[in-house]
């Protein structure tokens, strides 16, 4: 079975083989099974069977040459081999000034996530240390980013972000100081390894990262600012998690520590859900790591607020409202700046606990919170991150204020209170905001296109109008799911979304719509004196309403699955609309907000805004207050 687990490529084809080495099987077989050529077997054969390749070698940092030989190449990229030393050491080929450097640990490889928001910030950050007269020094391994063109930083090594590989370049750059906020969870992870080794991190302090990322720590915290948190447990292995589970109350939310993308994470309705979860991620021993178990507070409006924090003062960037429900990854759910249903004092209360543990952690730089608003107005703290989040670029266009650029003029070390950011300003001057996620259920047509807590998205777009609907729609249109205009809905919803379901059908059929849904939830429409043709479930023979997807005759899907129990049928209705191209919704939420965009758009095609346009004007507002401002301090201040 190792033998023939070879035969065929694969992420762990290494593994095996050595594997298989480690066992006796002779090279000429294992070239024989996997094509890899002799030279490169016995290489890897003398691996397996722990010779070090590295002995009597140094760590040599090469110029890759990208002028192909034809004359001398002056591009500052850099790769590291192991080559014998010279008689005065490692022979580098790098080209160091005499400026003093920063050194910018990117995101490494993109994928979901993990992705190019985190390299705008890095760009952004590569842009501000070159401005502030010192060597920008970018450290990744992924040439399809922004950050390692030619022209981003003045040096650029090509090396993985592992520990070993980072302290490898800074033996050689000496920088100043290391940033690790902007690469996202990759370079995070490596702050407390390069803290050790007396590298010096700029931004906030190692141990505040990690107060923020364990869950027990972050809680007491919270518990001292007076701010409320969803009951929590952390557990050690399946059985500690079982047992604390009952503690913390069901829904739960679980999920491992240090995750980015909400990878393994799950909501559990019930003992048997969360032991099913424990057997797939953890075999129902014990987790490479430390499990979080939270309340999982259902139908929570969830909230993101980004921020900035010179460790004295506190300024937020934005404050986004989630178009879905809590339950939904930040990274899937649609976001709206400015937030839509909360009042002044609610925004306040925001902004007063993001400022309290903001200046609690003692952050420098960017700090991402996750809030919920839950019950009578209630506001609870989901988790902290005091790094840069994915909605970082929402933000920055959204409000004209380039944050990771701030951030890093704050970790070189500025003060907010030297800066005119205009941050009060993006909710007065006429326009919404709206990110929409691209998702890439096209491309995997046998996957669920039901959103979670485990992030499913690929890309954003981000729409631009005069009010909500509107700019609701353009996200939606630029994401690739642009809403009917007319045509044919089909509703099936849980029981729970049955009220909202009547009164969303209401509104459709009022706009033209036909209205089609299957048993309760037709009953339930039918109820409201709503025209609604009732169509089989799949288990209830053809034409059902996979047939009808099929068939071109749906134009918008509708369905909200939650809680535990067989969800069959939603799975086989998504995919056929996923590969239909057809709209496919799955919180009611995003359902009003649908039908409100479907509405403005009837009124009329939204106009084109560009961004410089909407900047410009917030720059306008801004001058006379900061004129009044320099001419209070007798001179202005950059």
């Amino acid at each position: 079975e190792l033998l023939r687990s070879l035969e065929v490529p694969s992420h762990d084809r290494y593994e095996f083989l050595f594997e298989a080495v480690r066992r006796g099987v002779g090279a000429a077989e294992l070239c024989e099974r996997t094509g890899i050529d002799p030279w490169f077997m016995a290489e890897m054969a003398a691996l397996a069977e722990g010779e070090n390749p590295e002995a009597g070698l140094v760590r040599t940092f090469k110029a890759v040459d990208t002028c192909a030989a034809e004359f001398e190449a002056a591009t500052p990229y850099y790769y590291s081999g192991w080559e014998r030393p010279g008689a005065d050491g490692p022979r580098h080929e790098v080209r160091r000034g005499e400026k003093p450097s920063v050194a910018i640990l990117g995101s490494g490889p993109n994928r979901i996530g993990q992705g190019i928001e985190f390299d705008y910030c890095c760009v952004h950050a590569a842009m501000t240390v070159r401005a502030s007269g010192r060597d920008a020094v970018m450290i990744n391994c992924n040439p399809e980013t922004v950050s390692t063109d030619y022209d981003t930083s003045d040096r650029l090594y090509f090396e993985p972000l592992t520990l070993d590989d980072v302290l490898g370049v800074l033996e050689v750059e000496r920088p100043e100081g290391v940033i690790v906020q902007f690469g996202g969870q990759t370079p995070l992870k490596l702050a407390r390894g390069l803290a050790d080794a007396g590298v010096p991190l700029l931004g906030t302090p190692v141990e505040s990262i990690h107060r923020a990322e364990d869950r027990p720590s972050f809680g007491t915290l919270l518990g001292e600012l007076g701010l409320r948190s969803p009951p929590y447990a952390a557990a050690g292995s399946a059985e500690e998690a079982l047992a604390a589970a009952d503690a913390v109350g069901y829904p739960l939310l679980v999920r491992p520590s240090y995750v980015l993308g909400g990878r393994a994470m799950e909501i559990c309705y019930s003992r048997d859900a969360l032991a099913g979860y424990l057997e797939r991620t953890a075999g129902g021993g014990r987790p490479a790591g430390i499990i979080f178990l939270d309340r999982f507070l259902e139908n929570a409006i969830e909230i993101d607020v980004d921020a900035l924090c010179d460790g004295e003062s506190a300024q937020v960037g934005a404050i986004m409202q989630h178009v879905e429900e809590a339950g939904v990854h930040s990274g899937d759910s649609a976001c709206v700046i400015p937030a839509m249903s909360l009042g002044p004092e609610m925004l306040a209360e925001v902004e007063a606990a993001t400022t309290k543990i903001a200046l609690a952690l003692g952050v420098i730089g960017l700090l991402n919170i996750q809030f919920a608003v839950y019950g009578d107005d209630e506001l609870y703290v989901i988790e902290a991150n005091p790094r840069a989040s994915r909605t970082v670029p929402f933000v920055s266009k959204a409000t004209g204020v380039a944050l990771a650029k701030v951030a890093c003029r704050l970790m070189l070390g500025e003060r907010l209170a030297d800066l005119d950011l205009g941050l009060d300003l993006p909710a007065s001057y006429g326009h919404v905001s709206v990110k929409e996620a691209v998702l890439p259920f096209g491309r995997f047509p046998r996957a669920d296109a039901l959103l979670g807590p485990e992030m499913k998205s690929t890309g954003e777009v981000m729409g631009v109008a005069t009010d909500y609907p509107a700019a609701f729609g353009k996200a939606q249109a630029a994401a690739g799911a642009r809403l009917p205009a007319e045509g044919t809905v089909f509703i099936s919803v849980t029981d729970g979304d049955k009220s909202s379901a009547t009164q969303l059908a209401t509104s459709l059929h009022d706009l033209g719509f036909r209205v089609l849904a299957t048993g309760g939830t037709a009953q339930a429409i039918r109820r409201m004196g709503v025209p609604v043709e009732r169509i089989p479930k799949i288990s209830e023979g053809s034409p059902n309403v996979v047939d009808r997807i099929e068939s071109g005759d749906v134009d918008l899907v509708i369905n909200t699955p939650t809680g535990s129990g067989a969800r069959t049928d939603g799975w086989e209705i998504r995919r056929a609309a996923v590969g239909r191209g057809i709209p496919c919704i799955t919180t009611m939420s995003g359902a009003s907000a649908a039908q409100r965009a479907i509405r403005a758009r009837r009124a009329g095609d939204p106009e084109v805004i560009s961004l410089q346009e909407l900047h410009a004007e917030a720059a306008d507002a801004r001058a006379p207050r900061t004129q009044a401002q320099a001419s209070r301090m007798g001179g202005a201040r950059e």
